[in-house]
């Protein structure tokens, strides 16, 4: 019997990386998951081993594939699905509050995407099936709550018309919200897997098989990957995508949060990778409640012949210091950026950033740039130049959930006096934790994370760190939320604003750096 000689750590895409799917073409892989209201949408990355992941760019890169710039936080794009046929990617998403169902096609993943196509029917989770003897299916999503259930309908791929009626082929275990519905066909059977349970404690995947692509599919007994009633510290697995590898073996990529003691995460929903082991009857089998999912994991062989231990180099620890014409892929703004509220060139070397009319705690186009918070206990920093600020304007650093939940430090002027100041805004409500007045041009700004709160820090020399306030985590989780679910994790961002008018300053920051500190999630 071989023994499992290679270790490897999970989550493969650590921080708010949610609803993953995959798709192989030859030796490489390609993973996508959610973006909800950032832009550019769906991040993309590639593996050769399905250990280490690069991020390669991302799908919807262009306004006229995506126009979130009045959306609400966790609108947007939802659960997309990416499938390689015969040279080409598809990948089908729903946006939420837009569009509604399509999908976007290119022959090379790291882009150009086409326009987006759209698809007829479906509420979210739309996925796509190419079956052997050519036709192509839409699985979605339907209904809500415990009327949630699962339609298809063939369509011409080339335009994306219906060719047939949708029909409800799949109502899962008579959970709630049985979402993220993809098709299968695997040794001459067909397999309809969905998630069940919402994206909690009680998540879980679930699976069905059946002789034709519209079922009836038979119900397997028990889920195929749930963590619910166990203490684990990985929870709210499920949401997965299976794909075959070049040895033969199979592995699924699914979502969880790795919670802190008291029960929440400010990292959101991660993305995480487990072997699959069919049974004798030949059902896939991931994780049934066993605690076989874990934050260290050993098989037996990977593909591309990986042997080491090491994470996936989609953490972006390290400086950047905007010394490129371009972004790197691991930025994303909150929503469309409007037309002249960022550059790279307009001060060499640094990122400038004007403010707009919008704030952190409105729906609109923010000046706002980021990156995904990747561990609980994390530090970042950035020096900005704020010469010609105006009054009313400010800019800084963010730690942000959504408009009802995030901190930030930053320099501020009014009547002509310029402030250093923390404000703290929880439940869409903020609080001026502390305000020091400065007569400096510039200043550099630090927030520090750890399990229990955030700390906001700024110095004058680059040597002395002030600790000027801080606030709980908790506040910034998605488990805090009051009238509306949070899907999001944090992401840290550089921002100005006109609070109410677009700015007549610009802010420069000079560099941001990521650290990751010590020991933690």
């Amino acid at each position: 019997m071989t023994k499992p000689s290679i270790t490897y750590s999970n989550p493969v895409l650590p921080g708010f990386y949610p609803d993953p799917s995959i798709a192989r073409a030859g030796d490489d892989y390609y993973l996508i998951c959610s973006s909800f209201e950032y832009f550019p949408g769906v991040p993309i990355f590639h593996s050769r081993d399905l250990i280490h992941w690069e991020q390669i760019g991302h799908v919807l890169d262009r306004p006229s594939q995506l126009n979130v710039a009045d959306r609400k936080s966790s609108d947007g794009i939802y659960a997309p699905t990416l499938r390689y046929h015969d040279g080409t990617f598809y990948m089908i998403t729903t946006d939420v509050r837009g569009i509604g169902n399509f999908y976007v096609t290119a022959t090379n993943p790291a882009g150009p995407w086409s326009d987006p196509i759209l698809v007829p029917y479906g509420g979210i989770d739309p996925s796509l099936f190419f079956d052997d003897d050519g036709k192509v299916y839409v699985t979605a999503q339907q209904g809500a709550d415990y009327d949630s259930h699962a339609i298809q309908y063939e369509i011409d791929i080339a335009t994306g018309k219906a060719l047939s009626e949708p029909v409800v082929i799949w109502r899962g275990d008579g959970g709630p919200w049985t979402e993220g519905p993809h098709l299968y066909k695997i040794g001459g059977k067909y397999y309809i897997m969905t998630a069940s349970g919402g994206t909690a404690k009680e998540h879980r995947e679930i699976i069905g098989r059946g002789s034709s692509p519209y079922g009836p599919f038979e119900l397997y007994e028990h889920p195929i990957l749930t963590h619910r009633g166990i203490e684990h510290p990985i929870q709210y697995l499920g949401h997965a995508d299976l794909v075959e590898d070049g040895n033969g073996d199979w592995w699924a990529v699914f979502l969880g949060v790795r919670l802190v003691d008291s029960g929440y995460s400010v990292l959101g929903r991660e993305t995480f990778l487990a072997p699959v082991i069919w049974n004798e009857e030949d059902w896939p089998m991931i994780d049934n409640n066993e605690g076989t999912v874990n934050l260290e994991m050993r098989v037996t062989r990977l593909p591309g012949g990986s042997s080491t231990k090491a994470r996936t180099t989609a953490f972006s620890e390290g400086s950047d210091d905007f010394d490129k014409s371009e972004l790197s892929h691991s930025w994303t703004f909150l929503r469309n950026p409007a037309e002249g509220s960022w550059s790279l060139e307009e001060r060499p070397g640094w990122l400038t950033l004007r403010g707009q009319s919008a704030g952190l705690s409105d729906v609109g186009q923010v000046a706002f740039v980021g990156r995904r918070q990747q561990h609980v206990q994390a530090e970042w920093s950035t020096y900005l130049d704020y010469g010609s600020i105006m009054d009313g304007e400010e800019a800084g650093i963010c730690a942000r959930r959504d408009e009802d939940a995030h901190y930030e430090i930053f320099m501020k002027q009014e009547a002509g006096l310029r402030t250093i100041g923390v404000r703290l805004t929880v439940r869409g409500e903020w609080l001026m934790a502390a305000e020091v007045p400065t007569d400096s041009d510039g200043v550099y700004l630090k927030i520090r994370s750890d399990v229990t709160e955030y700390s906001m820090y700024y110095s004058l020399d680059g040597q002395e760190w002030i600790k000027l306030s801080g606030g709980p985590a908790r506040a910034l989780s998605p488990e805090d939320f009051v009238n509306k679910m949070c899907f999001t994790g944090i992401v840290i961002g550089l921002y100005a604003s006109g609070n109410g008018k677009t700015a007549s300053g610009k802010a420069h920051f000079d560099w941001f750096v990521t650290r990751q500190t010590r020991g933690g999630n």
